[in-house]
């Protein structure tokens, strides 16, 4: 019972005991119980990140700041001052679908540029956000409002079905802090069983220059077809770096798997100048998911249909 309602009860019961006493008692019906008043839903306090979460939250909002400051992590898609050529383009997409930048050794990631066959999703993707238990509300909320409609813009550029699912996901975006990531290769081996638990417990083993990171599978056939992926997103992250690797790790998780130096305007280039993908980088999933392009194609083979795409997406552009 609140204080609210005992005062008010307190009150009625005054009133009556002031009746005259040369008054005829007056009796009313007994009133109809009443039903229990449910308690409050019970809201649980967010468990409180590790002093070492906290920290590395810190680090990366100076990281960010730094780079605004540089002029760096530029959400304009490029201007005027980032030209480039239909023979750019076709440079670059050899140079980021045609390669890779670790390989798997002993079911270990070996960083280093390794040639790839073209690869792509053949089956709908079905990217599904995970979150630790640290997360707050205003950081789930943040990442659906950008990873939503980032989905159904990658969908319409590729024409490739792509949606965000609650269930039966082939494509995991998950949100984990340091501590979270550490203990996430249990769930990584129960929602994708063909994952070696030594790759696994790899996967979530990254250093504090490892912004993010996504990992794409072939799991049968045919050859070249990815399967499944898992992206890595730390929650320590302020929003526009965040930002920044849900554009890059979804994007390479649909194939463009390497970084180039040479890329420019793009988010797939290490230099950070850009944050959110590019009409350059929109172009590359373009030829990507073109059905022209072979799966398993190396890069000398896809040359020539790189070319004429290419030369169609840029009209009069040399």
């Amino acid at each position: 019972m609140n204080s609210g309602w005992g005062s008010k009860f307190g009150l009625l019961v005054a009133g009556a005991v002031a009746l005259s006493a040369c008054e005829e008692a007056v009796t009313s019906p007994r009133p109809e119980p009443r039903a229990p008043v449910p308690a409050p839903d019970v809201v649980e306090a967010p468990v409180r990140p590790s002093e070492r979460s906290i920290k590395l939250a810190a680090y990366y909002e100076r990281l960010q700041q730094q780079l605004l400051t540089s002029g760096l992590l530029r959400k304009d898609g490029g201007g005027p001052d980032t030209p480039f050529s239909k023979r750019d383009l076709k440079t670059n997409f050899l140079k980021i679908a045609g390669f890779s930048e670790a390989d798997i050794v002993n079911n270990t990631f070996v960083k280093g540029e390794t040639a790839t066959p073209i690869r792509r999703w053949t089956e709908p993707v079905r990217v599904q956000l995970d979150f630790g238990e640290t997360a707050s509300r205003e950081l789930i909320a943040e990442t659906r409002g950008t990873v939503g409609p980032y989905v159904k813009r990658l969908e319409r550029l590729t024409g490739h079905p792509i949606s965000q699912v609650s269930s039966d996901p082939n494509f995991i975006v998950a949100v984990l802090n340091v501590d979270e990531l550490e203990a996430y290769d249990a769930t990584l081996t129960r929602l994708f069983p063909a994952l070696p638990p030594a790759l696994a417990r790899n996967m979530t083993t990254l250093t504090r220059i490892d912004n993010c990171v996504v990992y794409s599978f072939e799991d049968g056939e045919p050859p070249n077809q990815i399967d499944f992926a898992v992206a890595i997103i730390r929650a320590e992250h302020p929003k526009l770096l965040r930002d920044s690797c849900f554009h890059e790790e979804i994007a390479q998780g649909l194939g463009l798997s390497n970084d180039s130096p040479a890329a420019r305007p793009s988010i797939f280039n290490d230099d950070d100048e850009f944050a959110l993908l590019t009409r350059h980088d929109e172009l590359l999933l373009q030829i990507l998911y073109d059905k022209r392009l072979p799966l398993g194609a190396t890069p000398d083979e896809a040359r020539p249909v790189v070319e004429v795409i290419a030369s169609e997406l840029l009209g009069g552009d040399s």
